[in-house]
């Protein structure tokens, strides 16, 4: 009996030192802070308070810069005139001359712009004799026209592209084609990166410049729309935009018309076209 007593003791002592385990585990608490009051909240970008970065865009050329929307109207106010008058002057589209002054000048923000008033990027070459600042472009600190006066440099724009043989054919062009003038530009050599013309056009497009063009020509040009066919090939119902391979022979079989008629409606009396030239059609 003593020996049951003992036993059953053993028992219940064992069972005690086990549930003594279960009972001693505790619920951890949290020392962490609570981010919900703000104390630790993320410091505010120092762009929220503008909107200079959400609408900048990058103009590349001789400088690379950032000039807001904002900017690249600011600087079409104060050159526009400017342009018309080189347009009645010199012949070249007042579109162009504000494109390729936006461009190449990064809206007035660019080195050569607000240290030598050059906006074209016009390069010393031979026979210039006035004053010059060094720049990195195509090679390493290159000799580049400084001038006294924006206007300088927007008249001596337009001398460079008017006396030089190279540019002979754009003055054959119609001022109101821009998009000819550009391609034009690129193929006679302006400049040696192969996007030139495309960003020439869509800063025409964008800020609507070739109503500047309007002005001067009295006329009430607007783009016309352009569908892509499947062998993305633009063209509209009465235009066509000559595409790499063009001829006047493959465009008379295309809109099934003569190659004479063709000459004769778009006036023009060789038989070489150009991409990017904008032909009539009907």
């Amino acid at each position: 009996m003593i020996k049951k007593i003992i036993l059953f003791s053993l028992i219940l002592s064992l069972a005690a030192c086990g549930g003594s385990k279960v009972r001693t585990s505790k619920p951890v608490s949290s020392n962490k802070k609570s981010t919900a009051s703000g104390n630790k909240s993320k410091p505010v970008s120092n762009h929220s308070n503008g909107n200079k970065a959400s609408s900048g865009e990058i103009l590349v050329a001789t400088s690379k810069v950032k000039a807001t929307t904002e900017d690249v109207k600011k600087y079409i106010e104060d050159f526009k005139e400017t342009a018309k008058s080189n347009m009645k002057q010199h012949g070249i589209p007042a579109s162009i001359i504000m494109a390729q002054g936006i461009l190449e000048s990064g809206a007035g923000f660019g080195r050569l712009c607000r240290e030598a008033n050059n906006h074209f990027g016009i390069k010393c070459h031979t026979g210039w004799t006035g004053e010059s600042v060094t720049h990195d472009d195509d090679a390493l600190q290159e000799c580049f026209r400084k001038y006294k006066d924006p206007a300088e440099s927007y008249r001596d724009h337009a001398l460079f592209l008017s006396s030089r043989k190279r540019y002979e054919s754009l003055f054959k062009l119609d001022k109101g084609d821009y998009q000819s003038w550009a391609n034009g530009l690129k193929q006679a050599g302006y400049a040696t990166d192969t996007l030139y013309p495309s960003k020439l056009v869509g800063i025409i497009e964008r800020y609507e410049l070739y109503k500047l063009d309007n002005e001067v020509l009295g006329r009430n040009y607007k783009p016309l729309p352009r569908v892509e066919n499947s062998n993305s090939v633009s063209f509209s119902e009465s235009e066509y935009i000559v595409q790499k391979g063009d001829t006047l022979y493959s465009l008379s079989k295309k809109f099934n018309i003569t190659i004479e008629q063709l000459k004769q409606l778009n006036n023009i009396s060789e038989n070489a076209i150009s991409i990017g030239q904008k032909i009539k059609i009907k």
